[in-house]
């Protein structure tokens, strides 16, 4: 059997766990890789399994971004002004309170935007630390499924920003509601259509719930 390129193990991965059609658009193709590590080195990896008291602490984001489009490359073909590109990253939980009953979907963990790639002289580089530039929009919430609910998808979605005007979220939007009621029923989707974003990236993580 074939190996699948990093790309496609993202699809298979997201299509696994019904990541796609649930929450992702059928046609949805990464043009990113990137993956979330933890300050005591865990790390999210297209599903594997983590505890809460893996993830407690607000994460770092390591990324490369790849297949970058013409334009965006400097005069000798590479990726020099990739490093003038920002991205946000959101994760969420669709699965809330339970992936029976997702009355909640999708409860919104964290939002952060301004984050920059560290400079690269190729699109062959190893995945690298991104710079965050600004406090996190919706301030990071560790996972806490609720006793008894079973297993809980948590996605981290990489998206572009426009590379012309830095993205500005007004003061009062949803995304900066930090309570739990206020993190319910948020869509990723439709938040990137508002300020413009593009989709390029997306990794998971599942935690059990206690019984």
């Amino acid at each position: 059997m074939p190996l699948l390129d990093p790309l496609s193990t993202v699809i298979a991965s997201l299509k696994r766990e019904s990541i796609i059609p649930d929450v992702l658009p059928e046609d949805f193709y990464p043009s990113s890789l990137f993956s979330i590590v933890w300050p005591n080195g865990k790390e999210a990896v297209l599903g594997n399994e983590l505890t809460r008291e893996d993830t407690l602490d607000e994460p770092s984001i390591n990324f490369a971004p790849m297949n970058v489009p013409p334009e965006q490359a400097d005069s000798s073909g590479e990726a020099g002004s990739v490093r003038d590109l920002t991205y946000t990253v959101v994760m969420f939980d669709p699965d809330a309170p339970s992936k029976a009953d997702p009355k909640f979907k999708c409860f919104r963990h964290w939002v952060i935007t301004g984050l920059k790639a560290p400079p690269q002289t190729s699109l062959q580089s190893d995945n690298l630390l991104a710079t965050k530039t600004k406090p996190a929009t919706t301030p990071y919430r560790p996972p806490g499924p609720p006793p008894g609910t079973g297993l809980h998808r948590y996605i981290f979605l990489l998206f572009q920003e426009p590379a012309s005007v830095p993205i500005e979220i007004p003061q009062g939007e949803p995304e900066y509601g930090a309570t739990l009621e206020e993190r319910r029923s948020w869509n990723a989707i439709d938040f990137a259509q508002k300020y413009g974003l593009v989709l390029v990236g997306a990794n998971f993580f599942i935690c059990r719930s206690t019984e």
